[in-house]
């Protein structure tokens, strides 16, 4: 599987990973078919869950590389890292304030540009910026593997990123598709924008590799970059979400995170 995977071009890796993050995603938005509804306790499991593969990735599977790789160019490395996980934050910061889309909390604060939208589409995006972070995760991860002394190793790393966002896609993508059931639609359309939610993946991961395979220079900027804008989504969408309840039931978010965090670990430390 490695081997088919180091003789296809970094985009094509890329499309790959993110081919598997966006099916874990519609296979996650499915269960609305066999699920009319969703716990808060779970619900909050599920968000800190992917929060703790966010956090957990930031670090061991694009920090830690992009200060390496800034070492190994001769660079300020805490500079360069500083600077590209800035602009990370800075652009997830941007569409949050321009991109019409609307919290699943009690309140369905809405965010963006004014818009006459359904409710429902506003919350699919909503989703949809957080996918963007992560598919761009996976597609540096490829692209960096391009330029690796130990390409196999490389493509292990981003293949083991590509698992970790997989994995935490999977309640992400319940985590769209039955709340929308719940506001009213069928389950084919509460799966349709499920599931719609993930397909941002694959086009973020693809210009993510691109770019980075094309301008090697840009890689460790690229790597911090992908790393702030996980980590401000963390910050300002999925641990507040999973915190809107009353604080005897927080704990339940508290463990996703730790289980998220460990598992992405595991994975990164045992294939990277």
């Amino acid at each position: 599987m490695v081997d088919w995977l180091i003789g296809l071009q970094p985009w094509q890796q890329a499309l790959v990973g993110t081919g598997f993050t966006y099916g874990m995603t519609a296979f996650g938005a499915a269960l609305v078919f066999l699920f009319k509804e969703i716990k808060k306790d779970v619900l909050n499991f599920m968000l800190g869950f992917a929060s703790g593969v966010m956090i957990a990735a930031s670090f061991w599977s694009l920090l830690a590389p992009a200060i390496e790789r800034a070492e190994t160019n001769g660079d300020i490395a805490w500079l360069v890292v500083s600077v590209g996980f800035a602009a990370g934050g800075l652009f997830l910061y941007i569409s949050d304030k321009t991109i019409p889309h609307m919290h699943f909390g009690p309140a369905h604060e809405t965010e963006g540009i004014p818009t006459h939208l359904k409710r429902t589409i506003l919350l699919v995006f909503s989703i949809t910026l957080h996918n963007i972070p992560e598919g761009l995760a996976v597609g540096v991860a490829f692209g960096a593997a391009a330029s690796s002394d130990n390409p196999t190793a490389a493509v292990l790393a981003a293949v083991s990123v590509a698992i970790g966002i997989g994995i935490q896609n999977f309640p992400e993508g319940a985590a769209v598709s039955i709340p929308l059931r719940q506001e009213g639609l069928s389950r084919g359309k509460a799966f349709l924008y499920g599931q719609a939610s993930g397909i941002v993946e694959p086009i973020a991961g693809v210009i993510g590799a691109l770019l980075v395979s094309k301008m090697t220079a840009l890689l460790p900027y690229a790597l911090a970059f992908a790393a702030g804008a996980m980590i401000y989504v963390v910050v300002e969408e999925l641990i507040p979400e999973a915190q809107q309840t009353s604080s005897s039931k927080n704990h339940y978010a508290v463990f996703g995170v730790m289980a998220g965090f460990i598992i992405m670990m595991v994975l990164d430390v045992a294939l990277g």
